[in-house]
């Protein structure tokens, strides 16, 4: 595992991103937060054209439900970020960018401020208060 020496900074990235993807990948598999579950999600995905539905709805809501853990307690950070990036560069091109930038027509500003968070994550790592860091500091 590679170190990861960022600071604190990082941290505010970690909890605020994670908290967001973890409410949204909940919402895709569980149905909370007003979500529609995997059933709902499924046919949602389905209609748009990410085949099969129900598999597309679970990846994509166990992308961002577990990598929102992952990113929250700051363990497996980079293989987190980087799965989370993909599923936001999916986002982007296949539900937002026909709609324009701004997120009030639907647009792909939302998903393309989290794909430049975790992308930034993916190459600082989890920095200071993560698992990742007291692991490599132990090793």
């Amino acid at each position: 595992m590679l170190a990861t020496k960022a600071g604190w900074g990082t941290l505010a990235l970690r909890l605020t991103a994670g908290i967001i993807f973890a409410a949204h990948g909940s919402q895709k598999l569980f149905g909370w937060f007003g979500g529609y579950g995997l059933e709902g999600t499924g046919q949602w995905m389905q209609s748009i054209g990410l085949a099969p539905g129900y598999l597309m709805a679970l990846l994509a809501g166990a992308a961002e439900f577990f990598g929102g853990l992952a990113l929250i307690v700051g363990l497996l950070v980079r293989p987190a970020a980087v799965s989370l990036a993909f599923a936001m560069l999916v986002a982007i091109f296949s539900v937002h960018i026909g709609k324009g930038l701004f997120v009030a027509q639907n647009g792909y500003e939302f998903a393309l401020a989290l794909l430049g968070v975790a992308l930034a994550l993916a190459v600082s790592g989890g920095g200071r208060g993560s698992i990742d860091r007291a692991i490599t500091q132990g090793a």
